[in-house]
């Protein structure tokens, strides 16, 4: 029996993600509530949590503005790296190439001697028809 799914509710959630001058403007509001219940109350309306007031605070501290804009996730790769592992796994290909190539060269002057040895051996007598 398949499931109906709520199209008001996403497969996947995703993170939210808050632009710096949006975290400055309620770390702003936050410092400035004075009245008992006002911080929470801007933390409900914005649907927040006091970790983001605390996390931002401690990042503003840190670095300012900036850094409350911080990107997260890996850094960009730099482009000589790419270039360096394509190198490498052409290098890797070019050396299995050759070792192939020396065990075909092997195998051909083993059966190249081992042909001569028959050709050798075989009666002087008996003379090859054309």
């Amino acid at each position: 029996m398949a499931e109906d799914h709520d199209p008001e509710v996403p497969e996947k959630a995703t993170r939210r993600r808050f632009p710096a001058a949006y975290k400055a403007k309620i770390l702003a509001e936050y410092d400035a509530a004075t009245e008992p219940g006002e911080k929470g109350a801007l933390l409900r309306r914005e649907g927040l949590y006091s970790s983001h007031i605390t996390a931002w605070r401690q990042a503003r501290g840190q670095g300012g503005l900036p850094a409350l804009d911080r990107k997260r996730g890996r850094k960009p790769a730099d482009p000589r790296d790419a270039e360096v592992a394509r190198l490498r796994r052409r290098a890797e290909r070019a050396e299995g190439e050759l070792e192939q190539s020396k065990l075909i060269i092997e195998a051909q002057g083993k059966l190249h001697a081992l042909l001569e040895q028959i050709s050798n051996s075989a009666d002087p007598d008996d003379k090859p028809t054309r």
